[in-house]
């Protein structure tokens, strides 16, 4: 049977709610969470916090269940952010410069029409 997040030694249905409402709703969310995250729920304070995820981490060892590593999510999330600011970047410059040069063109029809007609 998968082990479920009450099954840590000392988070009842009560703890285990709080959790829930802050988006931990199972053992592998809870064993990727960092100390930080999870001292700022309620109820838990860094100590309690480091040791539910010690044990959220155990109790998946135990049960083969292996959590996703942590920074290659965070890793792959940040380099998509990247390419995708740099493709921005690359198409406000490329923009920038297309009216740069349709603005010079139209200036000397400009003056060109203008000295046509005196």
């Amino acid at each position: 049977m998968k082990p479920a997040i009450i099954d840590i030694p000392g988070i009842g249905p009560a703890a285990a709610a709080t959790l829930a409402e802050h988006r931990i709703k199972g053992l592998v969310s809870l064993a990727n969470s960092s100390v930080e995250k999870i001292a700022t729920i309620p109820g838990f304070s860094e100590a309690r916090a480091t040791q539910v995820i010690a044990a959220a981490n155990e109790l998946l060892a135990a049960s083969e269940i292996t959590p996703p590593a942590k920074d290659k999510g965070a890793a792959a999330k940040k380099e998509k952010a990247a390419g995708k600011d740099q493709k921005d970047k690359k198409k406000k410059k490329n923009k920038g410069k297309g009216k740069d040069k349709k603005k010079g063109k139209d200036k000397k029809k400009g003056k060109g029409k203008k000295k046509g007609k005196k």
